[in-house]
């Protein structure tokens, strides 16, 4: 069997995984990315927004500073952050913007002059400060107090993974792709690799490193309506959970976005939005500015979906064989702004529902988004339980994001925590030795190639993965979205357990050799409904609500009582996770308050209760 010693190993080689490694590179360590897909297909690419940086360069975002973005990103997150991350992103980030220019980012820039722009849906004037031009600008995007997200058009996760790409060939970091990691290399104690393989023959390899770094992103994927891709199925936060020392932070956490485009589920960026589009009904009237008058459409993303799914509950939805929707317009910011600013928008309209955003209406309803849950690890990106153990980008609770993240902050993330972590690395390599037992190394390859063999020799049983995997994400989407209760969420546990048992039953119907996807997901199954428990376990025990996660029997946000994080861990041979808590922050800069936005009922730490629910 091959095996392949490096300094570093990223799995995963998006924005993340990619910068970690060129920080790596950049201090003369050898650094190998992993990646399910060639690198430049990697699900960063499919961003489109933006990246949140406080430069102030625009009139909109005249007077910014990373303070102010400091606020947004602590209410946004509905106080769930860690405050000492968030003040670490938000003074990091507008040097990761330059950074990224610098490498050959084409960031759209100022115009000086007057120039039109819409907000809510009307239109305005605004003038550029004519010292800025040609400095890079911004758009507005939800739950911000100033326009801060800085974008190429709609492709911004295209282009910053392209020039992140071409940084790590110029580095000399080796991508190694259609290669998946199914097993950490660990003693319960120290981490050194993985076990891999190799998704072109089915081999299995070994990758042994003095620092693993998880990068895998979401994993969107145990939901059926979702914007992920296809890859983003969990394989690193169930490699993490794998080793039943290394916590999950904020499984419960679960972000929809407002438009998914009905029936694909695939995004329009919330730079729609931004840029002046509105939210209609079956009416073709426009209503977020009923619930939110101050943010209307622009109101953070858990709480403008819960009034799109608030207004469809209320009849007011369109109704399709595929579900009821709303309507997003876009059709008055114009073809020119449309073909420039909006082009992605444009092409996926056409070419996945046939229709022209320049004149027509786009069909879309919220859909699973991101995963604020992910990897625990500290602000130095160093996982809980392991030492020799990162995390960073999506697949990592570092955790800026709390129970709600804001549009532009998982760019900005993945980037500035990339930059943080690939430098804390550095540190920990520097002096740093690990002695690789040859024993836990094969027990860690024996245990995946009998697991394999099981599989294809049908010793398991014979259940079909497939349908395993869509019960799964049927229980979520009907139990555990966007409006919880108690009732329905032991409903899902109890039924999640029942899909897990079935799933230790799995038997192959292809001969399971070579690239065969089949026991590709097989090899994961029980991993990703371990991932759904942990989600509707963790939702069940949370008794409040606060940001995407919205209880109707537990309406206040409970500062008292669930100001903190949930850790779930899982022991080999139990059937549900372990949960454990820990404070949501150390460092308090910011105390709870009202988010202004989403109003909703909140008892503080002192047990008080302020506000008023319109939910």
């Amino acid at each position: 069997m091959e095996t392949i010693f490096t300094d570093v190993l990223c799995i995963g080689a998006g924005l993340a995984g990619e910068r970690v490694a060129i920080e790596a590179a950049s201090a003369g360590f050898d650094a190998i990315c992993l990646s399910i897909v060639p690198a430049r297909r990697s699900h960063s690419s499919a961003a489109q927004g933006g990246m949140q940086a406080a430069l102030g360069h625009c009139a909109m975002g005249d007077g910014d500073c990373p303070d102010v973005h400091f606020v947004d990103t602590v209410k946004g997150s509905d106080w769930g952050a860690d405050q000492e991350v968030v003040r670490l992103f938000v003074d990091r980030a507008p040097e990761a913007v330059r950074e990224m220019a610098f490498w050959g980012i084409p960031w759209n820039r100022v115009v000086p002059g007057k120039s039109t722009y819409f907000k809510g849906g009307k239109e305005f004037e605004k003038v550029e400060a004519s010292e800025k031009e040609g400095f890079i600008t911004a758009r507005d995007f939800g739950g911000t107090a100033k326009w801060r997200t800085c974008y190429t058009s709609d492709g911004t996760g295209h282009t910053l993974l392209y020039t992140m790409d071409n940084k790590v060939v110029q580095l000399g970091v080796t991508v190694h792709d259609r290669v998946e990691a199914i097993a950490l290399i660990h003693d319960g104690e120290i981490c050194t690799g993985a076990v891999a393989r190799c998704l072109k023959t089915g081999d299995l390899r070994v990758y042994l490193a003095k620092a693993t770094v998880i990068a895998t992103g979401g994993y969107g994927r145990i939901y059926r309506e979702t914007t992920n891709a296809v890859i983003n199925d969990g394989g690193g936060a169930i490699i993490a959970l794998d080793t039943g020392v290394v916590p999950l932070g904020n499984p419960e956490a679960q972000q929809f976005h407002p438009t998914g485009i009905v029936p694909t589920n695939i995004l329009v960026t919330e730079g729609c939005r931004g840029d002046g589009g509105t939210l209609l009904d079956v009416n073709e009237e426009r209503f977020m500015h009923e619930y939110e008058p101050e943010k209307a459409e622009l109101a953070s993303r858990d709480v403008v979906s819960r009034w799109m799914t608030h207004h469809i509950r209320q009849g007011l939805g369109v109704k399709s064989p595929y579900g009821d929707y709303l309507w997003l317009d876009i059709r008055h910011l114009g073809e020119h702004h449309i073909k420039t600013k909006l082009r992605e928008v444009e092409e996926i309209c056409n070419n996945f529902l046939g229709i022209d955003p320049i004149t027509q209406l786009i069909p879309v309803r919220p859909a699973q988004h991101y995963t604020m849950a992910g990897v625990r690890t500290n602000k130095d990106g160093a996982a809980y339980g392991l030492t020799g153990l990162f995390s960073a980008g999506e697949a990592a609770c570092w955790d800026m994001h709390g129970l709600n993240r804001l549009g532009g902050n998982s760019l900005a993330e993945t980037v500035v925590a990339g930059k943080i972590v690939g430098e804390k690395i550095v540190e920990f390599l520097q002096g740093y030795e690990v002695q690789y037992n040859t024993g836990v190394i094969r027990s860690a390859v024996t245990k995946q190639e009998e697991r394999i063999k099981r599989l294809i020799s049908g010793e398991n049983g014979d259940e079909n993965v497939y349908d395993i995997r869509n019960h799964m994400q049927d229980e979520l989407m009907e139990r555990v979205g966007i409006f919880r209760n108690g009732t329905d969420l032991q409903k899902a546990v109890d039924n999640l357990q029942e899909i897990y048992a079935r799933a230790q039953k799995v038997g192959l119907r292809s001969n399971g050799a070579g690239a065969n996807p089949e026991l590709g997901l097989a090899l994961k199954i029980q991993g990703m409904v371990k991932l759904a428990l942990c989600t509707a376990y963790g939702a069940l025990q949370r008794t409040e609500s606060r940001g995407c996660h919205a209880r109707e029997d537990y309406e206040a946000r409970n500062d008292r009582d669930w100001w903190n994080r949930t850790l779930a861990t899982w022991k080999e041979g139990d059937d549900l996770p372990t949960l454990n808590y820990e404070p949501a922050t150390e460092t308090v800069e910011l105390p709870p308050g009202e988010r202004g936005y989403g109003v909703c009922k909140i008892i503080t730490c002192d047990g008080e209760v302020i506000g008023e629910d319109k939910s």
